[in-house]
């Protein structure tokens, strides 16, 4: 904008107010600074929003498929195994109000 007049500086920067452009001159720095502002935040851009399949509708659908007998959680059988074990050797702990307090003073 060097050896411009002064009406026409103004009606740059006028313009590039309008338009969201730099108003002022700037070095590259600034410019990367600028730039990165001026993009869509991280977290609306679609290709970064989608690049995993949603975690609760997955677990859910896994949980039917495993009740229908189509699917085999090998983690979760294995502490279902574990709590009918427990149960077995009498270490699983009591109901609410089932417990030795509560037989006392029955």
């Amino acid at each position: 904008m060097a050896g411009l007049s002064n009406y026409a500086k103004r009606m740059a920067r006028l313009s590039a107010q309008i338009f969201g452009e730099v108003t002022r001159n700037t070095d590259q720095k600034s410019m990367k600074v600028v730039k990165m502002f001026s993009e869509k935040p991280i977290w609306l851009k679609r290709e970064v929003v989608d690049y995993y399949p949603n975690h609760d509708v997955l677990v859910k659908m896994m949980a039917q498929l495993r009740k229908m007998g189509l699917y085999r959680d090998e983690h979760q059988d294995f502490k279902e195994e574990m709590k009918r074990l427990r149960a077995l050797r009498g270490k699983v702990k009591p109901e609410k109000g089932q417990g030795k307090r509560a037989a006392k003073r029955k």
